[in-house]
């Protein structure tokens, strides 16, 4: 679930391994040539800096932006959509050239570093030091080392080959029976043999765990070179805030969310106690990973019938209803575009159905982590998924929307500002949306005859947190691990070690088998070796409830916050696409407090959505053992 633009197609990581953002050159090649990373730039100049040269740079490096950035844009969507040896070597020259090329241009533009500008070009060079997601450092090479590294990294886990009973299976569905199956033994096995591919030795004797290794040395040279510490502080100044505060700000909101995450976790062990026994969920343990219905554990919303309350079922399973109803993999995605139509948005292009990826391709290799394209800075908007019709992929859906959505809305913005507000503006938009999924929706659209009575509000609530809240620890631990990693806190020799610290601390779970230094457990998950940073979901988590309350109050909304649906309001569409519009062009608190009236991230709106879901864990967990 990300968002994929032009600006971050020209450099490391930012969802795919192509580079994320990396641009410098005077003269770039023409769009529909590979250059060969041999690009003239200009000399560097002497003297002090002017306004005019200030100018002219950035000039410069919109032009490179518009016009590499499509070029690498549907190199990078051609090998995302059809892995092989050729289109990886193409990703691999384009993301090299690309990210050489913004080391360039993020050196170029220290020379303005003293001088005074004006707020709006102030910004726009800020942002170029800060585009690159991995930054090489300017020696020879570097630059195509780290992005050969970033290629291996994202093809193995694109094509790792798992077995099982004999057979290859898919990572879909290894993925979806981990939300199925219900024996701890099968489950432990699947959720081992999926953490093999990050250990496996190619035949030149390198894993993705050595691959990650290099990475980080490779990175942290070039980012000490940007005048950062390393990698991770420099990710963290992406956040309009000095790094040391940003992260003091992210553990703040923690603090807010972390007893109803404290109350839920206490009560999910207790149930999976209920079903499973005391040797397989100890009350006084961490919950094993594998038991909560996710490869990751990230969502917990597959549990559900285990843990929900008894007399509080939500009254319908809406993937049984889209698959009564006749849904396919495309009336998903229309479903998903109405509710956006209904706010006042123009409808997608025809090219979004004649150029997306919407279900599985047959006969070759392709990714299938949902993520939301834009090639041309324009109208080529797309989705990449491999759509199943359940209820996570409806979901999935308008949130990929929500993207495309905003990727269009900023479209006539400087290719500097393509981006949300701050990482977590892109990932909060479609979720905003999708908490409009409500009862009363489904009945609008068609889906539900009748909408459940109050009391079936608890069930309703418990399913979203098993999806929102239990995923709040694991958005923040991601980073955090790589904060350290970057920083040296860990090593290579302790990457597997310190993983489990944080997960065991924040979430309070447990791998189901012991896991030795020499495992690279992280690498199963997609964001670490397609180099993703996953603090901006973190923030989503907090700021689409912010959002969501922000929106019902501008729809006159009377009632639980929980039930509101926006669908249809086209007070909401107008004032949330004139905060789309800005993107990246003004500091996220001004974006924020153009929508919801405030300028500071706040997780009381989560507190308020659940709080009657609150009160009955409570009552719940009354004499229950909690805590690990």
């Amino acid at each position: 679930m990300t968002s994929i633009h032009l600006r971050r197609l020209l450099g490391a990581g930012a969802a795919l391994s192509v580079l994320a953002f990396a641009a410098s050159c005077s003269q770039p090649e023409a769009v529909g040539s590979l250059s060969t990373g041999e690009t003239e730039t200009a000399a560097p100049q002497s003297g002090p800096a002017t306004v005019n040269e200030a100018q002219a740079f950035i000039e410069k490096v919109e032009k490179f932006y518009r016009e590499f950035g499509e070029y690498s844009a549907r190199i990078a969507w051609v090998n995302a959509t059809y892995i092989n040896y050729d289109t990886d070597w193409l990703n691999t020259q384009v993301s090299a050239e690309g990210t050489e090329m913004g080391v360039k241009f993020a050196n170029e533009a220290k020379r303005f570093n003293d001088l005074e500008l004006p707020a709006d070009m102030r910004r726009k060079i800020e942002l170029i030091k800060l585009g690159l997601n991995l930054p090489a450092p300017e020696r020879p090479g570097a630059a195509k080392e780290l992005s050969e590294i970033n290629t291996r990294m994202s093809s193995a886990y694109a094509t790792g080959k798992i077995e099982l009973d004999g057979a290859q299976v898919p990572r879909v569905d290894l993925e979806e029976m981990m939300g199925t199956v219900r024996d701890p033994q099968r489950l432990q096995e699947i959720w081992t043999k999926w953490r093999e591919v990050p250990v496996a030795e190619r035949a030149d004797g390198g894993t993705m765990k050595s691959d990650y290794a290099a990475m980080v040395k490779v990175a942290n040279e070039g980012a000490v070179e940007l005048g950062f510490d390393d990698v991770g502080t420099m990710w963290r100044a992406r956040y309009d805030l000095p790094p040391a505060e940003f992260a003091a700000e992210t553990d703040r909101l923690w603090g807010q969310v972390k007893p109803l995450y404290d109350e839920l976790h206490c009560h999910v062990r207790a149930k999976l106690n209920d079903k499973y026994g005391d040797d397989i969920v100890p009350l006084d343990q961490p919950i094993r990973a594998d038991l909560l219905g996710n490869m990751w554990a990230q969502s917990w919303l597959n549990i559900y019938d285990l843990v929900a309350p008894g007399d509080a079922d939500p009254g319908y399973d809406l993937t049984a209803l889209l698959k009564d109803n006749g849904y396919d993999a495309v009336k998903m995605v229309k479903t998903g575009e109405a509710f956006f139509s209904s706010l006042g948005f123009e409808p997608l292009p025809d090219t979004f159905w004649e150029r997306s990826q919407i279900t599985k391709p047959e006969g070759r290799e392709a990714a299938c982590h949902a993520s939301a394209w834009n090639l041309d800075g324009a109208e080529d908007i797309r989705i990449k998924m491999c759509t199943k019709v359940n209820a996570d992929d409806f979901q999935t859906v308008h949130h990929e929307l929500g993207h495309n959505y905003y990727q269009r809305a900023y479209k006539d913005q400087s290719p500097i500002f393509w981006g949300g507000a701050n990482g977590g503006f892109h990932e909060a938009i479609g979720d905003m949306v999708a908490l409009s999924i409500t009862p009363e929706y489904l009945k609008q659209i068609g889906l539900l005859d009748e909408t459940p009575d109050a009391s079936k509000d608890v069930g309703l609530l418990m399913s979203v947190a098993l999806e929102k809240i239990a995923f709040q620890p694991f958005g923040l631990l991601m980073d955090k691990w790589r904060w350290q990693v970057f920083s040296g806190e860990l090593t290579p020799e302790t990457y597997n070690d310190g993983w489990w610290a944080l997960r065991t601390q924040y979430q309070g779970i447990r791998p189901p088998v012991e896991r030795s230094a020499d495992y690279f457990d992280p690498g199963g998950k997609y964001h670490i070796p397609n180099n993703v940073s996953y603090t901006r979901y973190f923030i989503a988590n907090i700021l689409q409830f912010q959002f969501h309350k922000a929106a019902c109050e501008m729809a006159d909304w009377e009632g639980p916050l929980h039930r509101c649906s926006v669908y249809g309001s086209k007070e909401v569409g107008e004032k949330f696409n004139a905060m789309l519009e800005m993107g990246q062009s003004e500091p996220w608190p001004e974006a924020l407090e153009a929508f919801t009236g405030s300028a500071e991230m706040d997780g009381s709106a989560v507190v308020a959505y659940f709080e009657p879901l609150m009160d009955y864990l409570k009552e719940q967990n009354e004499g229950r053992q909690c805590g690990w």
